[in-house]
């Protein structure tokens, strides 16, 4: 990795995320597929950012490097100020653990568990006490609508149902960044607008930042920021509403 990069681009106290010249290749034979080459990427706490393009232009891959599923080939990542490339494999899943939660379009549920179960299973990895886990997978269950599920399977739920399992295990951990790959690429449109709207509802009152990737113009109409790749590169932004949380972090100082 290039590790000459040592500095965020910025420095304001709301920054949570960050990529400066970040590039990804991917090693064919004797040669190279670029997958994200000199991407730069800033992300505001409480800010939800869209990430678009077409299929193979790298967003996937991208998210996979901010949340530390993957190591970048050049540039750097700052995660709360903190360079990724100078944390250990233990920090690296401590803060998988802790700062960022991720949900996956195949809700990657753990089929043998039960519903309850697969909330609690980040506590479980992260020694929280029993009683705790299974009173914050309960809160969380309920808060997505789910309260009598708590029994069942994963194969016993609708689709629908299974992503808001998801969702209550995404957040579970109280992350303060939420890394969603098409959270929404498995439901119909009436599902996902339920989906969205519950998780824009728990995002809001927890105070956490999203970068989703999507390939639907109106899933990605519900962030405040599109940001558009094209070929592995950062082609586009669509400012579609200002960070609500920010600015009343800037009103509340300037008064």
């Amino acid at each position: 990795m290039n590790t000459a990069l040592r500095t965020p681009l910025t420095t304001a106290s709301t920054t949570v995320l960050e990529a400066r010249g970040l590039g990804r290749r991917f090693p064919i034979g004797e040669s190279f597929v670029t997958a994200l080459e000199g991407v730069d990427f800033a992300l505001s706490q409480g800010e939800k950012v869209a990430l678009m393009g077409p299929s193979g232009c790298g967003k996937s891959t991208l998210l996979a490097l901010l949340g530390g599923l993957d190591t970048p080939s050049s540039g750097e990542i700052w995660v709360n100020g903190a360079a990724q490339s100078r944390s250990s494999e233990a920090e690296k899943v401590s803060l998988r653990r802790g700062t960022l939660g991720f949900i996956f379009q195949g809700y990657d549920l753990l089929p043998f568990l039960s519903v309850q179960a697969n909330v609690e299973y980040p506590l479980l990895t992260a020694g929280v006490a029993p009683l705790e886990r299974a009173q914050r997978a309960r809160e969380l269950l309920e808060a997505v609508g789910l309260s009598g599920k708590e029994s069942a399977l994963p194969e016993e739920l609708s689709g629908g149902q299974q992503q808001r399992v998801g969702i209550a295990r995404c957040l579970v951990t109280n992350p303060s960044i939420v890394l969603a790959d098409e959270p929404t690429g498995n439901l119909d449109l009436e599902t996902t607008n339920s989906v969205l709207e519950l998780l824009f509802n728990l995002l809001r009152s927890s105070g956490a930042s999203l970068v989703k990737v999507t390939h639907d113009p109106e899933v990605a109409a519900h962030a405040d920021r599109i940001l558009t790749l094209k070929d592995g590169r950062m082609v586009g932004e669509t400012l579609l509403r200002e960070n609500s949380l920010h600015e009343k972090q800037v009103s509340r100082k300037a008064s």
